[in-house]
């Protein structure tokens, strides 16, 4: 992953916090941030990819401290640009081997990497390296959540490789998957006001839970807990996404 891929650069960060997704919802928010600070106990929060604090801003304001690790300085500006979100540590770099200092405050009770953004690093190896990064900065009982989607391919036709998931009368996206590889890229095209396309695209690599779980293990954390969502939904073969816990033990 590198922030001159453009991605999350000036043209995301500026209308990030405008998008109208179901993430975006104050319930989803508050459920997420509720389930968050159970698990920091009073203890510090690290944030991987925290981009404008969605998620971080809300969480301090309930009395966890936040650091984040981000390579988009786009995002991170907004997020210092707001008045609860200024005093928000943030390491700039790739939060797969970004690391923070611990020595001062010590180690965090809980790392998090919320919206599918596991996805976003996309190979295997890269992957594996955010959960050696998450560990190596947790606390013995410390925590890693993840939330991310199952992938959908029971959706696929036969024959076919491609997944719409939005369509409006101002845009639509699609998901193109290689079963094989698991490589993905989602396409998005939007009608802007003046009638003209524009278009853009973000490579992924989707990932099943149980490789997830290998790759905590590889990480020295062990499964917790697993979810269907942030209010604790049982997590069962209809749901659509997982909020997954590892656990770093005490030796």
């Amino acid at each position: 992953m590198t922030d001159e891929d453009g991605y999350f650069g000036e043209a995301v960060a500026d209308r990030y916090d405008q998008s109208t997704g179901s993430e975006f919802q104050p319930d989803v928010i508050d459920r997420t941030v509720e389930f968050l600070s159970e698990l920091a106990d009073g203890g510090r929060a690290l944030e991987l990819a925290i981009g404008t604090g969605r998620i971080a801003v809300p969480l301090a304001r309930r009395g966890v401290p936040v650091h984040g690790i981000d390579m988009s300085r786009a995002m991170v500006a907004r997020l210092h640009a707001k008045p609860e979100g200024r005093d928000i540590g943030v390491s700039i770099g790739d939060f797969t081997t970004t690391t923070v200092d611990t020595e001062a405050d010590g180690p965090f009770a809980l790392a998090y990497l919320v919206f599918n953004t596991i996805m976003n690093v996309a190979d295997q190896e890269g992957q594996v390296a955010c959960f050696r990064n998450a560990a190596r900065h947790l606390a013995p009982g410390g925590c890693f959540v993840i939330e991310v989607m199952v992938p959908e391919l029971r959706k696929i036709p036969a024959g076919q490789n491609i997944v719409p998931f939005h369509t409006s009368p101002t845009g639509w996206a699609y998901t193109v998957y290689d079963t094989v590889t698991q490589d993905a890229t989602c396409h998005y095209i939007d009608i802007t006001e003046d009638g003209r396309g524009e278009a853009h695209s973000t490579p992924f690599r989707y990932v099943w839970p149980a490789e997830l779980d290998l790759m905590a293990q590889l990480a020295g954390l062990r499964l917790r807990e697993r979810w269907g969502g942030w209010a604790r939904e049982p997590f069962t073969e209809d749901s659509t996404q997982h909020i997954s816990v590892w656990e770093k033990p005490v030796e």
